[in-house]
């Protein structure tokens, strides 16, 4: 935590001089998501870029944890930032909105590392709506990974979290943490409750991440009502801190943040598994952009260049623990284990054919019949407040005793855990979508 305020702080005295000045050809300003990068990566880039371009940059490097603030900073203030990271929908809105750049992929005699994005992040980036334009000319994949149901194997069976309605299996009430990020509730839960229309062929899942219909808001909404009594906490980042204290059983999480949890649980003798449940969820992804108004488009092409390497790939996923959109041989001979992971996968999608029988960690690299059943949300433009009202009305004013104990002790938990775990990059992470 020190090295980070220090490093921060020594960055923004740089930049005071240099903004004094109105010299911003060898500044680069980059705007992203809290503990989303190996701080090492980050401060060997201007020596590396100097190598390959003879230039000096200093970095200004700003912290967001909302995906709306950091884009209200760019569409409303016009902010200056080079190169940002938001997650799928918001890449959509930015290109609708004509608020990026599109990337130039000539880098002289620098090798050119984007392409070692994953085909599968290429295709998924296909289906962002930009309004007729290709996403993949204006975002470079960075991580991703899936949404699903985190449990403790001592009181759940992997059979019972294998479907989403666990949720309103009696067994767990009280012991059920959601995920307070009304998106990653609404698209899952929506594909289990049109189960039949899906196996008739009358709708496709892909169809459904459009879908904000005014019946389907209210199926989802009923059904969220019919089990919120069971929910101990409504959260953004400590329902993964109860888990491994076994105050939950459940916990409706991202695969980032279970991994996270199963790591630290292990540590305390508390085992924890996380399953993509067998009627489907939605995949997310975030990636690297240029904004609209930045005022160094080169160095931030470098940037995201330098960043798509295998090396930076390997040690960015080490320090935060999500996966890479890199998939490259050397990256996938990084994480094969055996020993720690003894039944095989197939990642041909991800990696290629040889990858269609490796031992890997299936958490953060699922399975191709997993990948199989996931959709990738969208941008729901002016239909987003009625997301949220829906959301309002679900969450209401159902706080009980429990959920205030249990805020009141994440707030003692988080600062242990942070203390802890920022002294081990190991267990570093990042909480998207609060």
């Amino acid at each position: 935590m020190k090295k980070t305020v220090l490093f921060l702080a020594a960055l923004a005295l740089s930049a005071f001089s240099l903004f004094a000045a109105e010299d911003r050809s060898h500044v680069l300003k980059i705007y992203n998501w809290a503990d989303y990068i190996d701080e090492s990566v980050l401060e060997e880039f201007p020596e590396w870029y100097k190598q390959q371009t003879g230039e000096e940059v200093e970095i200004i490097y700003q912290l967001f944890d909302i995906n709306e603030v950091m884009l209200s900073k760019i569409e409303r203030g016009h902010e200056d930032f080079d190169v940002v990271c938001p997650s799928e929908y918001i890449i959509e809105r930015m290109l609708r909105n004509d608020l990026l750049l599109p990337i130039d992929k000539d880098f002289g005699d620098t090798p050119n590392n984007l392409g070692n994005i994953s085909p599968y992040i290429i295709e998924r980036f296909n289906k962002i709506d930009g309004a007729g334009k290709n996403a993949n000319d204006y975002a470079v994949g960075y991580m991703w990974g899936t949404t699903g149901l985190m449990y403790n194997p001592k009181f759940i069976t992997r059979e019972e979290a294998s479907s989403w309605s666990l949720l309103t299996n009696p067994k767990i009430s009280g012991k059920l943490f959601m995920k307070d990020a009304f998106r990653d509730v609404y698209s899952p839960l929506l594909i289990f409750l049109k189960q039949d229309e899906l196996k008739a062929g009358t709708v496709t899942m892909d169809e459904l991440m459009y879908d904000t219909s005014e019946e389907s808001i209210a199926l989802v909404e009923n059904y969220l009502k019919s089990f919120k009594e069971s929910v101990a906490g409504w959260e953004a980042d400590f329902g993964k801190e109860f888990m491994t204290k076994e105050k939950g059983w459940v916990n409706y999480t991202w695969s980032g943040d279970a991994q996270w949890a199963i790591d630290e649980g292990a540590l305390v003798g508390v085992t924890l598994d996380y399953v993509v449940p067998a009627e489907g969820s939605n995949v997310w992804f975030d990636g690297w952009v240029i904004p609209r108004y930045a005022k160094n488009v080169k160095a931030a092409r470098y940037f995201i260049n330098y960043l798509c390497s295998s090396e930076n790939a390997i040690r960015n996923m080490d320090a935060i623990g999500y996966v890479s959109a890199i998939g490259t041989p050397d990256v996938l001979a990084n994480r094969i284990d055996s020993v720690a992971y003894p039944e095989v996968s197939d990642l041909s999608y991800f990696f290629g054919p040889e990858a269609s029988a490796v031992h890997i960690n299936p958490v953060q690299y699922p399975d191709i019949t997993v990948v199989n059943r996931c959709a990738m949300m969208h941008d729901t433009g002016d239909r987003t407040e009625l997301l949220l009202a829906m959301w309002s009305r679900v969450k209401g004013d159902n706080a009980n005793t429990l959920t205030f104990v249990i805020i009141i002790g994440a707030v003692a938990a988080a600062i242990i855990v942070a203390i802890v775990s920022r002294n081990s990059k190991k267990h570093r992470h990042h909480s998207r979508r609060k």
